[in-house]
């Protein structure tokens, strides 16, 4: 990797040369929640540059971390999938997120805002064993943003398939949501619920009463929204 060495023996210093570099930590964390393929990586990682992520792929490629192969569907692209060493990073991974749940403070974790990467975290996450086994279709509206930007559909399909789009998909919407971006991710993060937002008139549900009453269920959270702020 091109930083320069800690040059010590201890073991904390020497996997700080590999893990220690911009964005790498972020990258493992989607590595390890499934993502493969660079544009699914790209998604998980908005902010990142394009170069900067083919480098970062290389990096961990060449400390063993990950390995590249050919993807089945389309043999003229390639998957990343973590090797043992990079499975091994998953408790590491998870032990910094719970960290960062427990002792960053909520001000600062919702100054971070990004509806790409909250729609697609939610994509992730959502469970749909509550649902309806039809195609159920959710509209949402972010108030506080540009009109560009506004606007995102989920859909799950009946097998359980989940996918979000920022175009109208011109399917019949079952439950529309009208909320600001600050709120669904306080939701999502668990720094709050439905139920409280809804109390507080910062979130509206329009649509299937049913939907709309189990939304805390089927909707996605944080793996690490169960733990409790500390700060």
């Amino acid at each position: 990797m091109m930083q320069a060495s800690y040059k010590q023996f201890c073991p904390v210093a020497m996997a700080a040369e590999i893990l220690g570099t911009r964005w790498t930590i972020v990258l493992l964390r989607e590595l390890i929640a499934g993502s493969t393929r660079f544009n699914d990586l790209r998604r998980g990682v908005p902010r990142m540059s394009t170069a900067l992520l083919s480098q970062r792929l290389k990096d961990l490629e060449g400390a063993g971390i990950i390995e590249k192969f050919p993807f089945e569907a389309d043999r003229s692209t390639h998957e990343y999938r973590l090797t043992d060493a990079g499975r091994d990073l998953q408790t590491v991974i998870e032990s910094i997120g719970i960290w960062g749940q427990r002792w960053v403070s909520t001000d600062l974790s919702l100054d971070n805002l990004d509806p790409n990467l909250l729609m697609w975290d939610m994509r992730r996450n959502l469970n749909p064993t509550p649902l309806p086994s039809v195609r159920n279709v959710f509209e949402f509206q972010y108030t506080d943003l540009p009109t560009s930007q506004q606007y995102w559909w989920v859909i799950v399909d009946p097998g359980g398939e989940v996918d979000i789009c920022s175009v109208d998909p011109g399917f019949e919407v079952e439950l529309y949501v009208k909320t600001t971006l600050r709120t669904m991710t306080s939701i999502w993060m668990g720094l709050s619920t439905v139920a409280e937002e809804k109390k507080r008139n910062n979130l509206e549900l329009e649509g299937n009463s049913s939907l709309a009453k189990n939304m805390q269920i089927w909707l996605g959270l944080s793996p690490f929204a169960v733990e409790k702020k500390r700060v």
